[in-house]
């Protein structure tokens, strides 16, 4: 049987992360994420000791649109994960699969040196990191 070379988190990743303030409201976001052409952001941390936040379009669909909530009312931090998962960029993109799965996640900031420098989803797991291999 023919071992398969994988690759690693940091050959599939997306570098243009989008970073937001917790104190801006999920319409602000809204126009961020629209600006840089992302569906997700990297909420700042406030400190050197706190954790990023997350924030996914999924989250705005279910925790404002479906609550009919208004978005210019609700502020990011009441609404994003935090903390994250975050993965390190020479994790093995099977145990970065793995661990979406374990942890119920489709998305991961991916850290370096306690900064983030990437973004990894299960779509670019798959389209980047299977298109990799053959």
């Amino acid at each position: 049987m023919k071992k398969s070379k994988w690759v690693p988190v940091k050959s599939v990743m997306r570098t243009n992360v989008a970073f937001v303030d917790g104190r801006l409201s999920v319409l602000e976001a809204l126009r961020v994420m629209k600006k840089e052409k992302v569906t997700s952001l990297i909420v700042n941390r406030r400190f050197d000791t706190d954790e990023y936040g997350m924030l996914l379009f999924s989250d705005i669909a279910e925790q404002v649109i479906a609550e009919n909530r208004a978005p210019d009312r609700v502020h990011v931090f009441e609404i994003m994960s935090k903390p994250v998962i975050s993965v390190r960029p020479e994790m093995d993109i099977r145990y970065c699969a793995r661990l979406f799965g374990r942890f119920g996640i489709s998305h991961a900031p991916v850290i370096e040196d306690d900064k983030v420098i990437g973004l990894v989803s299960y779509y670019l797991l798959v389209l980047e990191g299977m298109l990799a291999l053959g």
